[in-house]
């Protein structure tokens, strides 16, 4: 995917923005919150200095009666105040990530087709993790320090100015150094944090991938080539947060000796007062541990930066993902039940201008309740073929009709209702073995309609034998069955569907033959008077289909019924010979 042009931090982050206006009230109580505790923060040094003058020098008993009890109601409001502030910022967190994490996977269910084949997994679900954390992180820690922070220094700086204008003077030169630090570092910060989100999808791409192909890398070996694969992700990850780690740190030190040459400074100055007569021993206190208070905030505002540029490069990424185009689906027309008349007119279709076409020029006329078998070698465009007509990618030209409408006129929802599909690679998902059938739209359908779909499909063979039955959980992909079992369920799913159109692609090539033969009986009453899609290597599985069409490179060369094929001793009767003297 393109990089976009950076759209700058404001811009980002006033985007991210709209997701925390929604909770203005649980916000409020946030800010006020943030105001109570800077205040007594400020309130706390105030007091030091007529603890120090009217309690410790003066020994005034007056003095010594209100103090600590204001010293305890300083506490009180403090830990109520932060109890407030951290439980609502915690709880409008949580919400900004619920929000994101469901506009994103919305997203992805939208998505057309090409773009999953364009992007990694890893990366995609690291936006739905990590990132989106990061932006969450970045929402509740740049609002404490930009108020809570903000308003200690703020309030600091008042106590200062009340016990000594001049000294204030000599600290209130650190802040344009201060500043200036702040906005140098942030490039850096914006920079390895995007890499380290990049870092963090190859981490997670590595692992799921040997999650998923562990029999493979047992099988063949791949301890070490995947353990070096992990080393380089990790050592990419680890690189770029040290630099992270040493820029912040960078900045915490800088700051931390600029105001250690601004203290001795005030100190200096203060001794000079104190020795004049103009400064009393409470009010050096008091103005010292103001200004100490107010140190922590300034380094949280210095190192805040860190997080706010790790938050936008995370959001980023994310509204990446949310800006991309939708499947296009501007159709019109909605029908509950095609016909089922189907017709290629001059398609041809591409996956990029780099990759060449993968049909050119295919031109097929099915009539609804006829049987289209599709063959040809690997990679010649069969899959391709029928995974347009679904819409799963959109036509380079051409077009395909059924019932004379252009699909494109079609609603995607109502195209996609008549058609069933049964792939090569089944996907199951990991729930139970019924909820996998009734999938989607089918779950609100009678359970008789389960049951027939499934006796029909063969389900019940295996299922009758587990203890849990239709309930038994499938696990990840379905990896608790048996590839026979996986492709029973696919072709239950299609019969429960019970749509006018039905592709096959390769339905039963996980199956043993006994298996196959029964399955070959249920699609058989399942195929009639459906339209139908029929993609099979072994040709003695489409003898009987009413046209057969072979596909060379993207093209058609060749089409009519096996019998007809066979007599003309063609690419059909090569491939056939081919097969049966293997057998």
């Amino acid at each position: 995917m393109d990089e976009p042009v950076d759209p700058g931090v404001r811009v980002v982050y006033s985007r991210l923005w709209k997701y925390v206006t929604p909770h203005k009230l649980v916000g409020f109580i946030a800010i006020v919150g943030m105001t109570a505790t800077a205040i007594v923060e400020a309130g706390l040094v105030f007091l030091l200095g007529p603890l120090m003058d009217e309690t410790l020098v003066a020994q005034r008993l007056q003095t010594v009666n209100w103090i600590p009890l204001a010293f305890m109601g300083i506490f009180v409001v403090r830990g109520l105040s932060g109890f407030a502030t951290e439980s609502s910022l915690g709880w409008i967190g949580r919400h900004v990530i619920s929000d994101l994490r469901r506009e994103v996977f919305g997203k992805f269910l939208t998505l057309p087709t090409k773009y999953f084949d364009a992007q990694t997994a890893g990366p995609l679900l690291s936006r739905m993790t990590y990132n989106v954390e990061m932006v969450a992180e970045s929402v509740t820690s740049v609002v404490t320090v930009a108020i809570r922070d903000t308003l200690t220094v703020v309030a600091a700086l008042a106590v200062m100015l009340y016990r000594s204008p001049t000294l204030t003077i000599f600290v209130a030169v650190l802040f344009p150094v201060v500043a200036a630090l702040v906005r140098l570092l942030g490039v850096a910060f914006r920079r390895y944090s995007g890499r380290i989100q990049d870092s963090v999808g190859e981490l997670t791409q590595v692992t799921n991938e040997i999650v998923r192909g562990n029999w493979v890398v047992k099988a063949f070996g791949g301890y070490d080539y995947e353990r070096q694969r992990l080393e380089n992700a990790d050592g990419k990850n680890r690189k770029q947060n040290l630099k992270l780690i040493r820029v912040r740190s960078l900045g915490g030190a800088v700051t931390q000796i600029v105001f250690g040459f601004g203290i001795a400074l005030v100190i200096y100055a203060a001794g000079r007062q104190s020795v004049e007569g103009v400064l009393s021993p409470g009010q050096f206190i008091s103005f010292f541990a103001a200004m100490m208070l107010m140190l922590q905030p300034v380094r949280r505002i210095t190192n805040v930066n860190a997080t706010l540029q790790r938050g936008v490069a995370a959001a980023d990424s994310l509204f990446m993902v949310i800006d991309e185009e939708d499947e296009e689906d501007s159709g019109t027309v909605t029908i509950d039940r095609v016909r089922g008349d189907v017709r290629f007119a001059d398609v041809s279709f591409s996956y990029g201008d780099k990759k060449g076409p993968v049909l050119s020029n295919v031109d097929i006329n099915l009539q609804a309740g006829k049987t289209l078998a599709i063959v040809g070698k690997s990679g010649s465009g069969k899959s391709t073929l029928v995974s347009l007509l679904p819409r799963f990618y959109e036509l380079s030209s051409g077009d395909i009709l059924i019932d004379d409408v252009p699909i494109r006129d079609f609603t995607l929802a109502s195209l996609r209702d008549n058609i069933s599909l049964v792939s090569q690679d089944v996907v199951l998902f990991n729930d139970t073995i019924a909820n996998n059938l009734a999938y989607g739209q089918l779950e609100s359908l009678p359970e008789e309609d389960l049951l027939r779909a499934a006796e029909a499909a063969y389900v019940l063979d295996f299922t009758k034998d587990l203890p849990d039955g239709l309930d038994t959980m499938v696990g990840d992909r379905g990896v608790l069955l048996s590839g026979g079992q996986r492709q029973r369920i696919a072709i239950g799913r299609a019969l429960l569907k019970n749509s006018p159109i039905l592709i096959l692609d390769e339905a039963t090539s996980s199956l043993d033959s006994q298996s196959e033969r029964r399955i070959q009986d249920a699609l058989r009453v399942l195929m009639k008077d459906r339209t139908t899609f029929v993609i099979a290597h072994r040709l003695s599985t489409v003898e009987k289909a009413d046209m057969i069409i072979v596909l060379d490179a993207g093209r058609v060369v060749e089409s009519g019924t096996h019998d007809k094929l066979l007599q003309q001793g063609g690419h059909y009767a090569a491939l056939y010979r081919l097969q049966f003297s293997d057998e």
